[in-house]
């Protein structure tokens, strides 16, 4: 039975460990509060990610350490050095194979569908964190130090995943009312199942073809914000929403009061233009496939209210 370390118990880093668990590995989950699912063979630990000496001694043992950790977005600057450094330092000290849930924020504003050869050129400072966490990697990978690869994946659907989609669109999708975003809506856009990424993460972790790379993972053919909403509005039984852009000079305001909006900003050429993941190489070399949309949506979608029994009238 072999070990495996994932670091951060968010919507990847766990499903990540249930996957691994039902294939039969033995999984140590770690998070600052040690959360994760419930599963005989996840054992749950409460560390600090950037203790290098601690999460050592987790990763002993292990064949694959898993960088699935996300600090609050306003917090990356400061917070993912120490992280990543930690990560590195356990991978080197013990040999497991570092790999990495990365993202598409490195690659900044884009002109055609991106692939793992696109140039990592940011224009935001969360990418450049991104792009960084990578660069010191590949490099101490090509030193002969460690083992490492990262998947890359756009925004999330599924289950307690934190995205555009999740939190801005398919929440009033499914009740037909009236969607405001801060995006072009008809731009194509990629949307990445975190099952998918959980998936993907575990074939590259365990395959040495994959190491000393970047690996997109299996999405579906792009679709708009509003192909999107009206896609799980028909999942959901309602009908279409209407969709409205949410003018420049509003987002500008709500920055004014809001940290994340202020975050999103950032990142908000995303948006505006299409941004299209291709995921070829994944698939050619691992046979890799993506779950179908419908799935992936319903999977997003929020729990149907059940009414309950009517209060008795006194």
């Amino acid at each position: 039975m072999s070990t495996h370390v994932i670091v951060g118990a968010g919507p990847v880093g766990v499903a990540t460990a249930r996957l691994l668990a039902d294939q039969g590995c033995r999984v140590r989950l770690v998070s600052r509060r040690g959360r994760g699912p419930e599963h005989p063979a996840v054992e749950r630990i409460a560390a600090d990610a950037t203790d290098a000496d601690r999460l050592t001694a987790l990763t002993q043992g292990a064949v694959a350490l898993y960088n699935c950790a996300n600090p609050a977005y306003h917090r990356w600057p400061t917070d993912w050095p120490p992280i990543a450094a930690a990560l590195l330092a356990a991978a080197e000290h013990t040999g497991a194979v570092l790999a990495i849930a990365g993202n598409l924020y490195g690659y900044g504003p884009v002109t055609g569908p991106m692939t793992e050869q696109t140039p990592l050129r940011p224009n935001s400072v969360k990418g450049a964190v991104r792009a960084r966490m990578w660069t010191e990697a590949l490099a101490a990978h090509r030193a002969g130090r460690i083992r490492a690869t990262e998947v890359r994946g756009s925004d999330y659907l599924g289950a307690g995943a934190h995205s555009a989609a999740t939190t801005l669109v398919l929440p009033r999708a499914v009740t037909g009312r009236r969607i405001a975003v801060p995006a072009d809506p008809d731009a194509p856009h990629s949307w990445t199942y975190v099952g998918d990424m959980a998936r993907t993460l575990v074939t590259v972790a365990t395959d040495e073809r994959a190491w000393g790379r970047a690996w997109h993972a299996p999405s579906p053919p792009p679709i708009s914000v509003r192909g999107l909403a009206a896609r799980a509005a028909a999942l959901a039984g309602a009908r279409p929403p209407r969709i409205t852009r949410l003018p420049a000079p509003v987002l500008t305001l709500g920055g004014l009061v809001s940290r994340e909006i202020r975050e999103i900003r950032e990142i908000g050429y995303q948006f505006y233009r299409p941004f299209v993941l291709d995921s070829t190489a994944v698939t050619g070399t691992f046979g890799l496939t993506c779950t179908p949309l419908d799935e992936a949506l319903t999977d997003s979608l929020p729990a149907p209210t059940v009414a309950g029994p009517p209060t008795p009238v006194r």
